[in-house]
């Protein structure tokens, strides 16, 4: 068989097969199962570079590396999400949503595109590991977009529907934009972990409510339409 297979890409995958468990369950109207698979998406993301970093490589399976994980990374942070938005409201999406899921995809592939050319040049001039991030990483969605959904709960019902693809814009922007994020390293990650934990709990905790929510105005949009 093509390609190369070691341990360094094993959370790469388990992340690319929850992703496509978590669309699956987002088309069906399971917003609280979706949301963590996002999440579990989000954590393996988290460690995958942890880890095949200290695995022994030739300079070829690196390579492959950094193009397998930013092809995942398209489904798990570009595709997953958009295909949330038509999970959540459950039935035929107008103009706006259509064009919003496309620009934030297309922006998720360019960011990812430009992330393989820069980080491909860095280590073959033998450069340290990187300090700043160019534009938002793509991975932050499986933060960003839970708490979104958390608005529901603790702000007002059915915000996340009202919301949903005008964030998707927003955070398309971010993603090609120029601004430099320091990347988090230890306490920086403990950090990130722990309002992860915190959110993933939530999620937990009122998720039905969130799918419930979701199910109720899907369902009066489809009165309204009839």
């Amino acid at each position: 068989m093509i390609g190369y297979y070691n341990v360094s890409v094993i959370l790469t995958y388990l992340s690319l097969c929850t992703a496509v468990v978590g669309m699956t369950l987002a088309l069906t109207g399971d917003v609280k199962l979706a949301l963590v698979s996002l999440m579990i998406c989000g954590l393996c993301d988290m460690f995958d570079g942890t880890i095949a970093r200290k695995c022994k490589r030739t300079d070829d399976e690196k390579s492959f590396g950094i193009q397998i994980d930013s092809l995942c990374d398209l489904v798990c942070f570009g595709v997953f999400p958009a295909m949330l938005g038509y999970g959540i409201k459950n039935i035929e999406v107008n103009s706006f949503d259509i064009v919003a899921s496309a620009l934030f995809v297309l922006a998720a592939i360019i960011r990812l595109g430009y992330f393989n050319v820069q980080e491909i040049n860095r280590t073959s001039a033998g450069a340290d590991k990187r300090e700043y991030y160019e534009g938002l990483p793509v991975t932050s969605v499986s933060l960003l977009l839970p708490v979104i959904f958390l608005m529901d709960v603790y702000i007002e019902p059915l915000v996340t529907i009202k919301v949903y693809s005008v964030a998707l814009l927003l955070i398309a922007f971010a993603f090609v934009s120029k601004v430099r994020i320091k990347k988090p390293y230890m306490h920086g990650l403990i950090l990130v972990s722990f309002v992860g934990l915190v959110v993933f709990l939530l999620i937990l905790k009122e998720g039905d409510n969130i799918t419930n929510a979701s199910s109720t105005i899907s369902f009066i949009l489809r009165s309204m339409s009839a």
